[in-house]
């Protein structure tokens, strides 16, 4: 499965996202009868306040805080480079990324577990409300679909069915990948970061998420784990 891809010109990628505003009493009144309208069938009988803290979920109510990528790197066994930009002033993240995406191929791969329904449409929203052209990797106005060069390791799961989210750590699990026994999970990012300002610690959160897809992708192509010695990470 997969033998059709060089690893070499694919990049795994994985987002954190937050809340705009610590608290909705932060929120300006407009946009706080906006967030009552949008959540409005999926907060069942919460309040748009008590629902609040799932705001990241969206891009319009949300922001990103980290981006970490993977590439694979060649040597006497598969490597695996991580790097992640991580910032409070959004825009300046996404510049980063973009200055990153700008000196690469635009044939390059994206993958991300989840990435079509979360990560990719993410990114891409935030860049233009910040005012950001959106790089070719991630543009898919246009394209036919065999243009768009994203996988998704989610979606390759399906096979082609319909069933519900399956998680990553679900299947690292299943395909025995080793990971860290993380003190948070996706849940918790806002709350880490709100409320305890601990932005490095959410980037290794993000950067072991980068790790896990990529060794997912092994996984699925038949090939052996990278090895922790083989994986290095930038800054």
């Amino acid at each position: 499965m997969l033998e059709q891809y060089d690893l070499h010109n694919l990049m795994v990628i994985d987002i954190e996202t937050v809340p705009q505003y610590s608290t909705f009493d932060q929120v300006p009144e407009h946009f706080q009868k906006l967030w009552d309208l949008k959540t409005q069938f999926q907060r069942k009988e919460a309040t748009p306040e008590e629902f609040y803290d799932r705001a990241g979920i969206w891009s319009e109510f949300g922001k990103i805080i980290c981006i970490s990528v993977g590439i694979f790197i060649n040597g006497k066994n598969t490597g695996l480079r991580v790097k992640s930009f991580a910032s409070h002033n959004e825009k300046e993240l996404l510049e980063q990324f973009a200055a990153l995406l700008a000196g690469q191929p635009a044939s390059l791969i994206l993958c991300a577990h989840n990435g079509k329904e979360f990560d990719f449409p993410y990114i891409c929203r935030r860049m233009l409300i910040n005012g950001l052209k959106i790089p070719a990797q991630l543009e898919i106005s246009g394209k036919k679909p065999w243009e768009v060069n994203h996988l998704d390791t989610m979606e390759l799961w399906k096979f082609g069915d319909y069933k519900s989210y399956t998680s990553l750590s679900l299947l690292a699990a299943i395909f025995n990948i080793p990971t860290p026994k993380d003190d948070i999970d996706g849940s918790m990012v806002g709350h880490v970061y709100w409320v305890e300002n601990q932005l490095e610690r959410i980037t290794t959160y993000c950067q072991k998420d980068v790790v896990a897809t990529a060794q997912l992708l092994r996984r699925y192509r038949g090939e052996e784990l990278i090895t922790d010695e083989c994986i290095t990470m930038v800054g």
